[in-house]
């Protein structure tokens, strides 16, 4: 039995697809490469290259691969892109969601792993945040999240299918073996953003709000390590093989740390880069930490690589290794040095 993985050629698809690999699981990866990158997907695990929606496709791909569980990464995640792109978002995450359980039903597939996000919350959620706080999403990104919640929520209800939920915070860092991490060349998260930013490329870093109501001035968010996000998903995909019930589960440590402080763990990296204010973005949090004693509990799941100097290191080293250090010119957007070859 495999594990299909959409949208498995993205950052956080990918390391599951890694975290299966390495547990002797098997799995297929499914992607329209739209935002993936083929050489994300580990070697010897098959991609097929295609759209989540289109069911004749998904069918096939259970049938030739027999799989019995599917965990669902391919999303649009950006949530100014969203502001201004809403209908893009309901159609690409809620639709698409809405059409690969339609055909999970019609193939007979019980069991179903949702990549969800802490913007469910809203802007003001209480700190930390449990999973039975209000969900009041502020961007478009975050309803059609919600919206997908409720339809997979609705569908086990209606069929024999059992689903873990999983919230994430701030993903962020790479794999601490060096096989792994970030490539996408418009990433919009802090620290990869502040790494990059420390290499020379992208002319630095913006900081959005500096005036916010916390500590220091800047947003504070709970920062996940993408590696122990991975094993979040082993672990759900165990508790449902095992008859495990639907469960809506955050995915964070229980403790954040300022932009200001993000920077200082880069500087310490890598040394001094430009950093400079821009307006707060519209639909941020001010803050974001997860309550996650109920995934600790539940799982038994014990993070490995929960310290911000760790998360910054490991995703400095895959920025090192990805790109040829250079000087951007301010608004640039930097090219992998693979990409960078071909085009020469």
């Amino acid at each position: 039995m495999a594990v299909l993985i959409t949208g498995g050629a993205g950052y956080i698809g990918s390391h599951m697809a890694l975290a299966l690999r390495d547990a002797g699981e098997p799995c297929v990866v499914l992607d329209d490469l739209s935002t993936g990158v083929r050489e994300a997907v580990p070697a010897g695990v098959p991609l097929v290259v295609g759209d989540v929606g289109d069911a004749a496709l998904v069918l096939r791909v259970i049938a030739d691969h027999d799989v019995d569980a599917v965990a669902h990464f391919a999303a649009r995640i950006s949530t100014p892109e969203s502001v201004r792109d809403p209908l893009g978002y309901f159609a690409a995450n809620t639709g698409k969601t809405r059409d690969l359980l339609a055909a999970l039903v019609a193939a007979k597939v019980r069991r179903f792993i949702f990549s969800s996000t802490a913007a469910v919350y809203g802007l003001n959620p209480p700190t930390p945040t449990a999973e039975t706080a209000a969900c009041a999403p502020s961007s478009p990104y975050g309803v059609s999240k919600l919206m997908s919640e409720w339809i997979v929520r609705e569908t086990a209800a209606a069929h024999d299918l059992t689903h873990v939920t999983l919230r994430y915070f701030n993903v962020a860092g790479a794999d601490p073996k060096g096989r792994n991490g970030q490539r996408a060349a418009g990433a919009s998260n802090l620290i990869t953003v502040a790494t990059r930013a420390a290499l020379g490329l992208n002319g630095g870093l913006e900081v959005f709000g500096g005036d916010l109501p916390t500590p220091d001035g800047t947003g504070v968010r709970d920062y996940i390590h993408v590696s122990d996000l991975a094993e979040a998903h082993i672990a759900a995909l165990a508790h449902l093989r095992g008859g495990g019930e639907s469960l809506t589960l955050n995915c964070g440590y229980g403790w954040g740390y300022s932009v200001r402080e993000v920077v200082a763990a880069v500087r310490r990296a890598a040394g001094d880069f430009p950093v400079r204010e821009a307006p707060a973005r519209q639909g941020d949090p001010y803050v974001s930490i997860a309550d996650a004693s109920l995934i600790r509990e539940t799982f038994g799941w014990r993070p490995q690589n929960a310290d911000l100097d760790q998360i910054v290191g490991d995703a400095l080293r895959w920025e090192k290794a990805l790109w040829r250090p250079r000087r951007a010119k301010p608004g640039s957007v930097a090219r992998p040095a693979a990409a960078r070859r071909r085009a020469s």
